[in-house]
């Protein structure tokens, strides 16, 4: 089936960066939040991002006049029922997702396609829940959206060819590479990625070395773009805890057991960057780290 509008659920980081993507590479583009400030939001995001990408010569003004006109916001989730491709952007909770799934469903055209751009969480379970498990698969682009070359497309069990390959070819046309995994926790990215940022906190914890020396060790060391501790920052801790908890849960190994270093922080709302805290303090011109 060929995909030509695509709704898109949450217009957060992710959800704002698929919007972008998407408009750029020619779909119809949907965007619904419940939070109409959020969808203001992310327009204006877009907006700026893409006046970004004209500067630099990556796109054209014409380009990115077209994209914008392409995407449409609506607070009424169930206006997403008409779209062929539905990704669901929301937060990293299953009852979250459970319950948007459950809405949608009696809108959805036969055709349609529900993805989840869940880092972490059961796909299988998640389509098992729905109308259309063989209609069903995960969707993990990495953040930021508009940067990032990789997008793990995840089947469920019940996930059919035909919607892998639908899926596949949109990939394609955002000149993105795929990268098929399997539905167990975490996937590929965050099976490697997080487990590291893990122990980089047990070493912080266990005073092994400070923020700023495991940060420049790996860096420097191993050539790393940023320090475990500066990314789980990006990423936000209450993220790299839920993502950990569901390798701990799921594969029932204690290597995967989240540091209590992480849990405390998170206790505290200091999540990173999104809260100006987090194993660095962004309150001033300079990150300062906190330990």
């Amino acid at each position: 089936m060929e995909i030509k509008s695509i709704g898109i659920v949450g217009a957060g980081q992710m959800g704002n960066g698929i919007a972008h993507v998407m408009a750029l590479a020619g779909y119809d583009v949907i965007l619904n939040d419940i939070n109409r400030e959020a969808l203001d939001n992310a327009m204006e995001l877009m907006t700026a991002n893409m006046d970004r990408q004209v500067s630099r010569e990556k796109i054209t003004a014409e380009a990115q006049q077209k994209a914008l006109a392409r995407i449409t916001t609506t607070t009424t989730l169930t206006d997403l029922g008409k779209a062929d491709l539905i990704i669901e952007a929301a937060t990293e909770r299953e009852t979250v997702k459970q319950a948007i799934f459950d809405e949608l469903m009696p809108h959805l055209q036969p055709h349609t396609i529900l993805t989840s751009n869940t880092s972490s969480i059961s796909i299988t379970r998640l389509a098992s829940r729905t109308d259309r498990p063989e209609k069903f698969m995960g969707f993990h682009f990495m953040n930021p959206v508009p940067v990032m070359q990789l997008v793990e497309l995840i089947r469920g069990i019940a996930t059919d060819e035909e919607t892998f390959s639908a899926c596949k070819d949109v990939v394609d046309r955002l000149e993105k590479t795929a990268a098929s995994a399997e539905d167990f926790p975490a996937f590929i990215v965050n099976r490697i990625l997080m487990p590291m940022i893990n122990e980089a906190v047990y070493t912080l914890y266990e005073g092994v070395g400070s923020v700023k020396s495991i940060d420049s060790s790996m860096k420097l060391g191993a050539n790393h773009p940023m320090g475990p501790l500066e990314l789980a920052d990006f990423i936000g801790l209450d993220t790299c805890l839920a993502i950990m908890n569901v390798l701990h849960d799921g594969l029932a190994d204690t290597k995967y057991r989240p540091c209590p270093l992480l849990t405390k922080y998170v206790e505290a709302g200091w999540l990173g960057r999104k809260t100006n805290r987090g194993f660095y303090d962004y309150r001033g011109e300079t990150p300062v780290p906190t330990r």
